[in-house]
């Protein structure tokens, strides 16, 4: 079990919407606040988790025929419970986030790791996948609900942040942020579901941007290696 390799390709090389882009629709839709963006994120990765270690845990008496329909009950059973608990402890979230929780249920991201990895590992890997890959979505939704607010209404924090009576985070949305700049001089289309487009698209560019550079980086070096070995191998045998 390597943490760290899964930590990075959580976050970086293998992160479920700027690589594997899957999980794309919820991501466009609910960043509009940071609020929004935090509360999909942890309901996300605490459903993913879960999944994740009942579908290793029993991933051996799973009979492959209904493999799928396994998967999708379990999820729906956590999916269940998150939803429950937000309207019962933070309705505002609950009621900002709307069908988009119970839809997680069909979320690509955790069938796909039940799928591709939960079925083949143990329940160790497996957890620590769940994390890594859950914080990788969490942070694409911060980032974005970011960008969308600064830029649409010149905003930070929305929903989350209160500091009218002193700086302090809320649970029931009411939080007006931090207004960094008068709205009216913000770009308004970005507060639109156009906005999530255009803000998915900036960082999947700069991902793959980065993505090839770090790869093109180790192509070099592994030619440089070779280069330097082939040499050394020449001296040795003159």
């Amino acid at each position: 079990m390597n943490i760290k390799k899964q930590f990075v390709e959580g976050l970086t090389t293998n992160n479920p919407v700027l690589v594997q882009q899957i999980g794309m629709c919820a991501t466009m839709a609910i960043t509009t606040t940071l609020f929004n963006g935090v509360g999909m994120g942890l309901s996300v990765l605490i459903i993913l988790t879960c999944c994740n270690v009942v579908v290793s845990a029993i991933r051996k008496i799973i009979p492959d025929e209904i493999r799928l329909a396994i998967f999708v009950v379990v999820i729906a059973g956590f999916v269940t419970i998150v939803d429950l608990l937000l309207q019962a402890f933070i309705p505002a979230l609950s009621a900002a986030l709307g069908v988009f929780i119970p839809l997680i249920v069909v979320n690509c991201i955790i069938i796909g790791r039940a799928e591709a990895f939960c079925q083949k590992n143990p329940l160790g890997p497996c957890f620590f996948d769940g994390i890594f890959q859950g914080l990788g979505y969490t942070c694409v939704l911060i980032l974005m609900c970011v960008f969308r607010e600064f830029t649409g209404s010149g905003r930070f924090g929305g929903g989350l942040i209160d500091i009218s009576n002193g700086f302090r985070f809320t649970l029931d949305g009411t939080g007006a942020g931090i207004q960094i700049f008068p709205s009216e001089y913000g770009a308004s289309i970005m507060n639109l579901p156009f906005g999530g487009f255009i803000t998915l698209g900036l960082l999947l560019a700069v991902m793959q941007y980065a993505l090839k550079k770090s790869a093109k980086k180790k192509e070099l070096a592994e030619r440089a290696a070779a280069e330097a070995a082939a040499l050394a191998e020449k001296e040795a045998d003159e």
